[in-house]
């Protein structure tokens, strides 16, 4: 049966592109895809919402354009409605944003019309999706991610990020930031267990990979596997600001594990805590920053279903 897409977009990426050029844009979407409506987000959570309540209405295929925040938001709506098993729902993304890391993964094309192209082929695969039980100003929250969680430096990137929206527009100033963050951040002590170990320290980086990239094409979990049911976890201890600077190509080209103040491992669970005496560690998850530890992460084996080339 040729179930129509429910499409979400997010007005504001594409640096603004998609606003600029939505009528054209629905209609090339409509050209290709039988769509039942579209929708613009109108605030930060509006996707998550949107998706939500897609499904709940009868949809079972939704298309999000936008970019990795877009993405977080309309596969955290998928996971959370109640209508059905998320794995029933199929679920595409048009990449149009600065980062576009969950692409890089799976091979997904960015231009327009080869994404098009495959989302209208229709062929899908699954792969598993984290769930974050965390705080934000002493509440308890959860939220699912289906790319790569950060803790320590990331999470505070992620703050900051937040904080200075103007830094996420283009990569010379998301670098900019990223630079000017390292010699903000102060190291906490924290403690991480799972996979069979337990560590405690100073941690620069804490990250859970689903797929490889982060952070605009930055491999903190090069040994990620979308689909084996287990997060590719990466530790690293307290480095110097100058440790950091000589070792940040090793970010991008895999071989961060290589470093002796780093581990690399895997886990289907894993706890992040303060260490007696300490603040809480901060946390991000696709780029978007979340609140704060304690933090435990569970994987949801095969849980989104979405289309491939």
């Amino acid at each position: 049966m040729n179930h129509p897409w429910y499409v979400i977009a997010n007005p504001t990426a594409g640096k603004g592109m998609v606003r600029k050029r939505w009528p054209a844009l629905q209609q090339r979407i409509a050209g290709v895809l039988p769509v039942g409506e579209f929708a613009l987000s109108e605030y930060k959570g509006h996707a998550i919402e949107l998706a939500q309540q897609a499904v709940e209405k009868g949809y079972r295929k939704i298309l999000a354009v936008g970019g990795d925040g877009t993405n977080h938001e309309v596969a955290n709506g998928i996971m959370m409605q109640q209508a059905l098993p998320s794995r029933e729902v199929t679920y595409a993304l048009l990449p149009i944003g600065t980062g576009n890391d969950w692409i890089k993964t799976h091979g997904l094309p960015r231009p327009m019309d080869k994404a098009l192209d495959v989302i209208r082929a229709g062929k899908t695969a699954f792969q598993d999706i984290g769930l974050i039980h965390y705080h934000k100003d002493g509440k308890p929250l959860q939220r699912y991610f289906l790319n790569v969680a950060g803790l320590a430096y990331d999470g505070y990137i992620g703050k900051k990020s937040e904080e200075r929206r103007y830094a996420t527009r283009n990569k010379l100033f998301y670098l900019m930031l990223v630079v000017s963050c390292l010699f903000e951040y102060e190291l906490r002590r924290a403690i991480v267990e799972g996979g069979g170990r337990r560590i405690e320290g100073r941690f620069y980086t804490i990250n859970l990979g689903i797929c490889r990239y982060s952070g605009g094409g930055m491999q903190l979990a090069p040994h990620a596997i979308p689909d084996d049911g287990q997060f590719a976890v990466t530790t690293a201890g307290a480095l110097s600001r100058a440790g950091v600077l000589l070792n940040t190509y090793r970010f991008y080209n895999g071989t961060i594990a290589s470093h002796p103040k780093v581990e690399a491992f895997y886990a289907k669970s894993l706890e992040v805590k303060a260490a007696e005496g300490e603040p809480p560690t901060l946390l991000e998850a696709d780029g978007e920053f979340l609140g704060e530890t304690p933090a435990r992460f569970s994987i949801l084996p095969s849980a989104l279903r979405f289309i491939i080339p």
